[in-house]
């Protein structure tokens, strides 16, 4: 069976696309970047949301790419070491930033509960003999 030739390099012109979107992304994240010390909390959120879900469909697109065998066809071991270099370092980063920030949460969540502070919506007091379970009060 002939393979034909031009479908597999149109699939391959079609990276050009991608890497124009994560250039395009790149400098999006470094104009938030710039402006993140004055965000509040919120803008915040949605900053680290928009980073983790670029970074989780690029990190889909490279884990594809591992399991294509035409792909695969011609990426080097030169290239795949690379790829694990630099995974390393971000997976050694990202489990560094999730203990620091697991271990902080857990303790300033602790010192508020302890002093009596509770989320808006986690209403503890007993419910009177007069309201019936279920009633909506007042927070």
């Amino acid at each position: 069976m002939p393979v034909d030739v031009s479908k597999l390099v149109a699939s391959f012109d079609s990276l050009d696309n991608w890497v124009e979107m994560q250039r395009k992304a790149r400098e999006l994240f470094a104009e938030v970047n710039e402006g993140i010390e004055d965000a509040d909390r919120l803008a915040l959120v949605l900053a680290i949301r928009q980073a983790f879900q670029h970074m989780i469909k690029t990190l889909r697109a490279f884990d594809n790419w591992l399991e294509d065998p035409v792909i695969l066809n011609y990426v080097t071991r030169e290239m795949l070491l690379e790829v694990w270099e630099t995974t390393y370092e971000i997976l050694d980063k990202l489990l560094d930033l999730d203990i620091r920030h697991t271990s902080a949460l857990k303790r300033v969540a602790q010192e508020e509960i302890n002093k009596g502070k509770l989320p808006p919506l986690m209403d503890v007091r007993k419910e009177s003999e007069e309201e019936p379970k279920g009633t909506l009060r007042p927070l």
